[in-house]
C-alpha cells in the first residue's frame, strides 16, 4: 500500500472537509482517506498510486478546491505536539535570551546605556535570527503558517514572502534606515499576524507554531501571542519615542 501526504487549497471549514472526504471515499482507486483542516491536510493510501490530475478531478466534484502533493519533508511536522511547558519552549527562550544579551553588549563600552538603542538592536536580532530559521525550510514554514495566519490562509504565497520581510525589517533596524517605515511596517505586519495566533489559541487548536520555522516542534500557545505582541509593543514605543504618532 502506498500512502502520500497532500495539501488541499480552499478548505475553510468542517463542511469543506466533509465534502472533499466524501468524494475521495467514493473513489475505488483510494483505499483510505484522512482529511482535516490542520496540517497535514490529506493523507491518502492507494494499492496503485493515483496521479495528481485524477485526484484533482475527484475533489473538483466537491467544489473549487485544488490538491498538490506535499514535498516539504513532513517527517517533523507529523510528530505529535509536545506538552505546553517551559521545557518545550526552551529553544525559543534561549534564542530570545541570547538576542537580548547580545543587544545589550553591543553598547559596551559606552559609558551610558540607551534603552531605545537596545530595543532597536533587539528587534534587529529577533527578525534576522527568526528569518534564518524560517528560511532553512521555506516550504515547511509556509505550510505551517497557512494553518493559522489570516493572510497566508487566503494567499499562500505570503508564507513564502514573510521570512524575507522579516529579514528586511531586521536589516533596517540594524542600520536604522527609514525608522518610520520600519516601525510602521512592524506594527502593521505583526499586528495582523497576531490576529491569527490569538484566534487559534481561543479556538484551542492543536497546531504547530511556525515562529521558528520547521526546525522545532513547538505547539501554538500564549507564548506565541506574547512574542508577537511584544514586537508590536516595541515598534509602538519607538514610534512614540520619535514623536511619529
Amino acid at each position: 500500500m502506498i500512502t502520500k501526504t497532500y495539501k488541499i487549497e480552499g478548505m475553510t471549514c468542517g463542511g469543506c472537509v466533509a465534502s472533499v472526504k466524501k468524494q475521495l471515499d467514493e473513489s475505488a482507486s483510494i483505499t483510505k482517506t484522512v482529511i482535516q483542516l490542520d496540517y497535514p491536510q490529506a493523507k491518502l493510501s492507494f494499492d496503485n498510486e493515483v496521479d495528481i490530475e485524477t485526484l484533482q478531478s475527484i475533489i473538483h466534484k466537491a467544489g473549487n478546491y485544488t490538491i498538490e502533493q506535499d514535498r516539504s519533508g513532513t517527517q517533523n511536522m507529523n510528530l505529535p505536539l509536545p506538552e505546553k511547558n517551559i521545557h518545550t519552549y526552551k529553544p525559543l527562550i534561549l534564542i530570545v535570551g541570547f538576542i537580548a544579551v547580545v543587544s545589550a553588549l553591543s553598547q559596551y563600552p559606552s559609558p551610558s546605556f540607551s534603552v531605545m538603542i537596545w530595543v532597536r538592536h533587539f528587534m534587529a536580532g529577533f527578525f534576522i535570527v527568526f528569518a534564518f530559521f524560517k528560511l532553512l525550510n521555506l516550504q515547511g514554514f509556509a505550510n505551517s503558517y497557512s494553518m493559522y495566519d489570516i493572510v497566508a490562509a487566503k494567499w499562500k504565497t505570503w508564507g513564502y514572502i514573510y521570512p524575507f520581510v522579516e529579514l528586511a525589517l531586521g536589516l533596517l533596524y540594524l542600520t536604522n534606515i527609514a525608522p518610520l517605515v520600519t516601525n510602521l511596517s512592524t506594527f502593521l505586519i505583526l499586528g495582523i499576524s497576531s490576529i491569527g495566533v490569538i484566534k487559534s489559541n481561543l479556538d484551542k487548536r492543536k497546531i504547530k507554531c511556525a515562529c521558528l520555522g520547521d526546525v522545532f516542534n513547538l505547539p501554538m500557545s500564549t507564548v506565541t501571542i506574547v512574542e508577537d505582541l511584544s514586537m508590536v509593543g516595541m515598534s509602538l514605543i519607538m514610534l512614540l519615542q520619535n514623536r511619529i504618532l
